[in-house]
């Protein structure tokens, strides 16, 4: 039992590496148009030689293609599982915003539930968050 959770938290922690990853190019492109192993590395803290081999990995996966002067642009499958992360971090940190939490600890609290969250509560949060703001047109979302 113990091996397996092992493994199930590894995958777990893999697979919240390579959303983050996806979103960050995503996020980065939406900005800038242009993205660079170097950009994602200062982004997210991480080191340039990590940033590269983790973007080997994600070409090799089929979610990013590495163009001219190291230009990196998302397939369709990394860009759809971008946006799919982006918005769940997008509607949950508003959400939590909504409720009291302060914009820095929303952010960083949506940061790590847009990983574990099953389609189906994060579609019921979404049509909540939709509902509550055509309620209350005045707030900010």
């Amino acid at each position: 039992h113990t091996l397996r959770r092992l493994i199930m938290r590894l995958h777990a922690t893999q697979v919240q590496l390579v959303e983050n990853y996806l979103e960050t190019i995503y996020v980065l492109n939406q900005k800038t148009g242009f993205v660079r192993s170097v950009d994602v590395a200062l982004e997210m803290g991480f080191s340039k030689p990590s940033i590269s081999n983790a973007m080997k990995k994600l070409k090799a996966e089929g979610y990013v293609q590495i163009e001219d002067k190291g230009r990196i642009v998302l397939t369709e499958k990394g860009k759809a599982l971008a946006e799919g992360t982006y918005e769940k971090h997008c509607v949950i940190s508003h959400l939590l915003m909504d409720i009291g939490v302060s914009e820095k600890t929303a952010l960083q609290d949506a940061c790590r539930m847009e990983h574990i969250l099953s389609e189906e509560t994060f579609d019921c949060m979404k049509a909540h968050h939709r509902k509550w703001h055509e309620l209350n047109p005045d707030m900010k979302e």
